[in-house]
């Protein structure tokens, strides 16, 4: 492809380029069309549409939409034990039609959109209805005889439950997306089914109201639905993941268990079994407490105020430090990070060991936990209950960590090690050095005042929330009273977990690669021996990494953006080992827990990966001169004949030069010419498949120059070598060129207008005469020759990135321009396994392609595109 970036051929076109949008469209009218295409699926799906506009109509006209149905409504529509007990046989049905409040309209319509219309998509109109209808019913059924159940079983938790009614659209909805996962592909129906049973699960584990039971229920009712109807075609069991794979759902696990106790904070009656000690997301204390704990005014009147006053700064946030963490944790799981899943393990553990030395604590001193004049054997065994539940679940994540822990085997650069374990330990020995030093200089601040052996037995309390105190750090800490005191309380403990998470995040997004002057040479070698696509030239430029077949025979070129593995091109080496350096690589990415994407290749690459069940979109068109029968002649060659015709006239001729060995008053003009260009734009010279002046510093690049009487550079082109493979041009044959790929372009604002048309059309002739079979003159990003095919929705999204960018770098016009020259059009692909990386393989290709974009140049960029 050429660094061009378009603005010199642009400027000798004449044909102009497509508008972005047809008149009138321009503005919030585009914006309008696009949210429009956004939605196209939603407006294909009638039946998942009819029962989003019923919710919030009935919602409307029953005043239900603020607070949920009022009680007597929810009598008469709502589902639950009561309800069935009493004969009200219809309200597994109209529970459909009601929510219990705005956040469960807004979340249920979200569900229902996503999940309804996706299944009308794959499974029609009309079974998506009757999914729906049997989901909702069995769904309710199913929870409440679960809730009953378990009120017969004497569990507190389901009781209570067996005494409440509700309404939710979510029971359908997650009965539909668990019946939709069996037509989705083994990767889709793996997550979709995880996310569905784990996130209701801990839902209903955390917040615990009825309709987390009867949405989980829905869930396992959609699944043995899908099980049954597709029997014959699955088999009711996880299929085999890969190792990348295996780490996203390890990941996803652990991010759900730190997610429900999040999502449990936004409601003020959680009442879930695993939200009893107020612990893994940890509150202030209450206007009840605060007032019976300062009956009398003493050490434990301070310290709930100074806890009261915690959780009303910034420091709150140390109330969801675990969660938090947890979140970190999973990103690094989903990279396969072996210090990560240390780390995980770790914090499991010591949750469970909190856990055990507070259940030891409450069997050998009870009358610590229970109220006095109260049954203490009753609220013993309540309270070993509770702490008992709360072991379950870092017990089963810690189990499922240690089964998956050969997943987990990327480790960081020892230099990414080192600056996190110091940044790490250094905020905690600063945080634990100003607590001490400045706590006993404002030692009469705390109450009683604070000694330094206080200060110091005090230091571990710093570092969890205020709640753990009373469980495991009964007076140990003195307590804050003063301003000075308080801001130590609140500040020290937050200022070490947000360095601490920002610090693990930063590492974790840090993959070791390392560069190898030998693979680099070893790659070269290959290259020049037996050849590649017309791009493979690219795998030589700096930044690359190089993987090898087992047998040395094929190569990959590669860099890694935000755990993408981003290919320059085709495999490259032997002809007959190409196609398995593919599956080769791919399985070396999932090794180490990378996403391979294919990028700029051809046909023949994108056949493999076909069979291997990857997506792929063009990205590009490769333009392809051949040059056995070519000659200037006829209409068509008009421009470029006119071009040599008139550079002849001024007295203008093409001049081969190798960069590195040219005489400097040519190429200062060259770096001149393209310091112009950058200037003139003011945004960046991309990169990665678009080569610049550091490439062009390679003596097997030729570069032709348009140059003067005067010795005034005109205008620059550069052509890569693309090798033959030596074991096609017979024995004892040299490695050499049969074809050439354009580069490098540039032209001098105020030089000849005709001279790109002048040098491709003087290097043509050149290498016609030198026995090479073709030039290439690369392709465009963004840009491809209408086939007439309706493209995918994934290729509409890129045709218009393409058009958005087209007045900053000028793709399309390129590619219009490359038509002067009759060539022969090849697609270039993007392949990838995955369709949920590409939020990843976007962001990758943007930093391969603007590594080194300032805030300003981004700024001036966004400016430009929607001008």
């Amino acid at each position: 492809m050429t660094t061009s970036e378009a603005s010199a051929a642009a400027a000798e076109d004449p044909a102009p380029s497509a508008p972005l949008a047809p008149p009138g469209e321009r503005g919030p009218v585009r914006w309008l069309r696009a949210v429009g295409r956004a939605f196209e699926p939603v407006r294909r799906a009638p039946v998942t549409v009819f029962v989003v506009v019923a919710l919030w109509a009935v919602g409307a006209f029953t005043g239900s939409l603020g607070g949920g149905p009022p009680q007597s409504l929810l009598t008469d529509v709502g589902v639950g034990v009561p309800a069935l007990a009493d004969g009200r046989w219809w309200t597994p049905l109209t529970s459909v039609l009601w929510c219990s409040g705005i956040g469960n309209y807004i979340g249920s319509t979200l569900v229902l959109l996503l999940l309804g219309s996706a299944a009308e998509q794959r499974m029609g109109s009309a079974r998506t209805g009757v999914v729906l209808f049997i989901g909702q019913v069995l769904g309710s059924l199913l929870g409440t005889a679960v809730v009953k159940l378990g009120s017969l079983a004497g569990e507190d938790w389901l009781d209570g439950l067996a005494r409440d009614l509700t309404a939710t659209p979510g029971i359908a909805a997650c009965a539909v997306g668990a019946f939709l996962s069996f037509r989705l592909s083994a990767l889709w129906r793996r997550r979709l089914q995880l996310v569905l049973i784990v996130f209701p699960l801990m839902l209903a584990l955390y917040v615990g109201h009825l309709q987390n039971v009867l949405v989980l229920a829905g869930t396992v009712v959609g699944l043995g639905l899908g099980a049954l109807a597709h029997r014959e075609t699955h088999r009711l069991r996880m299929p085999h993941a890969s190792h990348s794979e295996g780490r996203v759902l390890v990941a996803l696990v652990v991010a759900a268990s730190a997610v429900g106790p999040l999502v449990a904070t936004l409601y003020k009656d959680s009442l879930g079994p695993f939200n009893v000690l107020d612990l893994y997301v940890s509150g202030g204390p209450s206007a009840q407490e605060i007032a019976d704990a300062c009956v009398r005014a003493g050490t434990e009147c301070a310290r709930i105020r100074a806890e009261d006053h915690f959780y009303g700064s910034p420091a709150m946030l140390m109330g969801i430090a675990i969660p938090l963490l947890l979140l970190v944790l999973a990103e690094g799981l989903r990279r396969g990070l072996r210090l990560s899943w240390r780390i995980t393990v770790a914090a499991q553990l010591l949750w469970l060991g909190l856990m055990a030395y507070l259940l030891s604590d409450i069997a050998s001193h009870a009358d610590r936990y229970v109220l006095e004049g109260s049954d203490q054997a009753d609220q013993k065994a309540a309270m070993i209950q509770a702490v008992v539940e709360q072991m379950l679940l870092p017990l089963l994540v810690l189990v499922l960590l240690l089964l998956a822990r050969n997943l987990f085997d990327q480790r960081l650069a020892r230099a990414t090690v080192t600056w996190l374990l110091g940044t790490v330990g250094g905020t905690l020995l600063l945080t634990c050095l100003a607590y001490v030093g400045i706590g006993y200089a404002v030692r009469d601040q705390f109450t009683p005042d604070a000694t330094f052996s206080k200060l110091v037995s005090g230091l571990p309390t710093q570092f969890f929330p205020p709640s753990y105190e009373p469980f495991f750090f009964q007076g140990q800490a003195p307590v804050p009273v003063g301003g000075t005191a308080l801001a130590l309380y609140e500040s020290c403990g937050m200022l070490f977990w947000v360095v601490t998470l920002i610090a693990l995040f930063v590492a974790f997004r840090r993959p070791l690669t390392h560069a190898d002057d030998e693979a680099a040479t070893r790659a070269r070698a290959l290259l020049s021996e037996h050849g590649g696509s017309t791009l493979s030239y690219l795998t030589t430029w700096p930044g690359n990494h190089y993987w090898f077949a087992a047998d040395g025979r094929a190569a990959v070129a590669y860099r890694v953006h935000s755990t993408v593995a981003l290919t320059t091109g085709d495999p490259f080496g032997a002809e007959s080992a190409r196609a398995d350096a593919i599956d080769g690589f791919a399985e070396y990415c999932d090794e180490r827990g990378w996403t391979p994407c294919f990028y700029s290749v051809t046909a023949e690459a994108k056949a493999r990966t076909d069979a291997l069940g990857w997506s792929a979109v063009q990205v590009a068109e490769d333009t392809v001169v051949p040059l056995a029968e070519l000659a200037f002649t006829g209409k068509k060659w008009q421009d470029v004949r006119t071009a040599l015709n008139k550079a002849k006239k001024e007295g203008i001729t093409a001049e081969w030069h190798s960069f590195p060995d040219a005489p400097i008053a040519l190429t200062d003009q060259i770096r001149s010419i393209s310091e112009e260009w950058v200037a003139d734009k003011g945004l960046p010279e991309m990169g990665f498949t678009l080569g610049g002046l550091d490439e062009l510093d390679d003596r097997q690049v030729r570069c032709l120059l348009a140059v003067d009487q005067d010795r005034t550079v005109h205008g620059i082109t550069s052509w890569m070598p693309v090798y033959g493979d030596v074991d096609a041009l017979g024995d004892g044959a040299e490695p050499r060129p049969v074809g050439w790929t354009l580069d490098f372009m540039r032209r001098r604002s105020d030089g000849f207008r005709g001279s790109m048309e002048f040098l491709i059309a003087s290097a043509a002739l050149g290498f016609k005469e030198e026995g090479a079979a073709f030039l290439s003159l690369s392709g465009a990003p963004l840009a491809r020759s209408d086939t007439g095919e309706p493209p995918a929705a994934l290729q509409r999204l890129l045709d218009h990135a393409g058009r958005v960018l087209e007045p900053v770098y000028g793709f399309r016009s390129l590619l219009n321009f490359k038509a002067k020259f009759q060539p022969t059009y090849h697609p270039m692909y993007m392949c990838y396994p995955d369709p949920a990386a590409l939020p990843n393989i976007t962001r990758a290709i943007g930093k391969a392609y603007l590594p080194h974009m300032k805030p300003s140049q981004g700024v001036r960029l966004m400016r430009k595109l929607t001008a």
